[in-house]
């Protein structure tokens, strides 16, 4: 049965390695978008990955020597020894997204107790924990100050982690 899984590649190989996997007749996947790159000279429209160092297969896990074989590719991303596996509606979701019309961005992923930063607006500069991950895109934050807590709904834009 295959299963989709994800591969890290080395810095900027992303497009090198789906192309090899095409050769190879592995499928894959490499979600990108269009953006407007500035040089000194000109301004330009290119396409590059939403992941930078990442792309999608959809193997049969006994394959994955051939994928770890491919000029480019680092490893195959695991949590815990074992292959993570992705399920097929997330690829399909984020195909969607980007065949309809829409351009997704990356974000930061944020986990109940992270500490994090405000980078803009109001607050920037507060560092807090967060609280709860509720509504799309937004998060609450706990603020510790003089021994007592606040609770903040702030943008997920706005936030950076926190190195620990």
């Amino acid at each position: 049965m295959k299963h989709w899984i994800a591969v890290y590649t080395k810095p900027r190989h992303e497009k090198a390695v789906r192309k090899q996997f095409e050769d190879n007749e592995i499928e894959s996947y490499l979600p990108m978008v269009r953006q407007k790159h500035r040089w000194s000279d000109r301004m330009k429209w290119v396409e590059v990955p939403i992941f930078k160092s990442y792309i999608f297969v959809r193997i049969e896990l006994k394959e994955n020597l051939r994928v770890l074989q491919t000029q480019g590719v680092h490893n195959i991303v695991k949590f815990q020894n074992k292959v993570a596996l992705i399920p097929e509606i997330q690829i399909q979701n984020l195909r969607a997204m980007i065949e309809g019309g829409f351009n997704p961005f990356p974000t930061d992923y944020f986990f109940v107790g992270d500490q994090v930063e405000v980078m803009g607006g109001p607050l920037r500069g507060l560092v807090g924990i967060v609280a709860r991950n509720d509504a799309p895109n937004k998060l609450i934050i706990k603020i510790d100050a003089i021994q007592h807590a606040v609770a903040v709904k702030i943008e997920q834009k706005y936030l950076k982690p926190m190195k620990h």
